[in-house]
């Protein structure tokens, strides 16, 4: 089971294996007080992406399309995720305001799609 959390909340119920799916750690969150298992840094989308981006509702469908072609090509990041789900529960975790429209629902979409 694939979860999705936003990292500035405080955990729900049986998390299982927390990874942290951001380029950057999330500010004013120290690395000894959030419980992430894993920093997935490369798993997230390029610079330049996230920046066209910006996590504007009507940009959604041409960044999702985008970041899965990014994905497509991050076959070890993707499969170090998949190996995890297989293990068991994993949440995602993301810094982003927006919980609608971030790198972790396209992610979570990206990974139970195949």
């Amino acid at each position: 089971m694939i979860k999705i959390e936003r990292i500035y909340d405080y955990p729900k119920g049986s998390v299982g294996f927390r990874i942290l799916v951001d380029r950057f750690w999330p500010r004013g969150l120290s690395k000894d007080k959030v419980k992430v298992d894993l920093w997935q840094k490369d798993i997230a989308p390029s610079n330049s992406l996230r920046v066209w981006f910006g996590h504007d509702e009507k940009k959604w469908d041409g960044f999702r399309h985008r970041y899965f072609n990014e994905l497509d090509k991050n076959t070890k990041s993707v499969k170090t995720i998949r190996d995890k789900a297989r293990q068991g529960s994993i949440t995602l975790l993301y810094g982003a305001k927006e919980e609608r429209f971030n790198n972790a629902v396209a992610l979570k979409e990206y990974l139970e799609a195949s």
